[in-house]
């Protein structure tokens, strides 16, 4: 068992930003940061990637709750952050899906020395108890080191980036799989999505909005819950009522970007994330019981591969 906090709400955290990585590869250095909570020993670890056009500061109504719960959480800023300004005309351009997988695979190759520049955190992290999570693209990203592959133009899965040191992953408004139904603009652009998701085998939460339709395909909102369906580790799918792509507004505080804003679907989102990683990496076995073990509400519902089928339960709203 870890180590936690001594109080989960009013944790203080610590975070170092930017941690910067050699990469002459890529062509720009990799900036990263690094987010801990200040008590604690045993701290597992999220490495998070952010979505198109994200960056290192990403995804602070996820990070503050994780790492006010035990969690030390790492994020990359990829090549295609709007902080960089990359344009498509760069050659790296077409390359950047492969550039991310390849930039999460450095900073897990690299930990010990993105963890050192928190004063005396790498010996209150236990590396072993690693965690993956993204946001649409960022999702994409991280699955194929939990074991998805990108199908190639002979129909066939491309190269397998799976990683064994990842131990569970969080997929959060992640793409689904390519049946002919990308739009035109995908299917010119963005090729690579195009997953198979049969060898994501690492244990894994999904979290889809029900109301997320995406201009990239011409299905519906369950374009992004077909990891759950397709991939074997994908125990969990939390599918938020009324949530679109924002999922309540996990990307930032007061994002103009947000069209869904909720502070209950981001609870759920934060809670189910949180009680799902606890358990999956073994800092809590009760953890993902009790959330599940809640009264009903009208927020999101919580659905379970268990031995072949499914089991429901629906989440609590954090105000009830």
């Amino acid at each position: 068992m870890s180590t936690l906090p001594t109080s989960r709400t009013a944790a203080q955290i610590i975070g170092v930003r930017p941690v910067t990585l050699p990469a002459a590869d890529r062509g720009t250095p990799l900036q990263v940061r690094v987010t801990a909570p200040v008590d604690g020993t045993r701290l597992p670890v999220i490495v998070f990637a952010h979505g198109f056009g994200g960056s290192m500061t990403s995804g602070d109504p996820l990070v503050d709750h994780w790492t006010a719960n035990g969690f030390v959480v790492v994020q990359p800023t990829f090549l295609d952050s709007a902080t960089l300004g990359l344009s498509p005309a760069d050659p790296r351009y077409p390359d950047i899906w492969r550039t991310r997988v390849s930039d999460l695979v450095r900073v897990i190759d690299h930990l010990d020395t993105v963890l050192a520049e928190v004063p005396g955190l790498p010996q209150r992290v236990d590396v072993a108890r690693l965690a993956v999570a993204g946001h649409s693209w960022g999702g994409q990203s991280v699955s194929m080191l939990l074991g998805a592959r990108v199908i190639g133009p002979d129909g066939l899965p491309g190269e397998d980036r799976t990683d064994r040191r990842v131990k569970a992953g969080v997929l959060l408004a992640t793409p689904g799989v390519s049946r002919g139904d990308l739009a035109p603009f995908a299917q010119e652009h963005f090729a690579f999505m195009s997953p198979d998701f049969d060898g994501l085998t690492t244990p894994s939460i999904v979290v889809a909005g029900d109301h997320d339709q995406s201009a990239l395909s011409t299905r519906g909102p369950d374009w992004f819950t077909d990891v759950y369906r397709y991939a074997p580790g994908a125990r969990h799918l939390v599918t938020l009522f009324g949530g679109e792509h924002s999922l309540g507004g996990i990307q930032d505080y007061g994002s103009t970007a947000t069209t869904d804003e909720s502070p209950e679907r981001v609870d759920l989102v934060r809670r189910a994330t949180t009680a799902f990683l606890q358990d999956a990496l073994g800092v809590d076995g009760r953890a993902w019981a009790e959330l599940t073990a809640t009264p009903s509400s009208a927020v999101g519902r919580v659905d379970s591969k268990a031995s072949g089928s499914e089991a429901t339960a629906t989440a609590q709203n954090a105000s009830e």
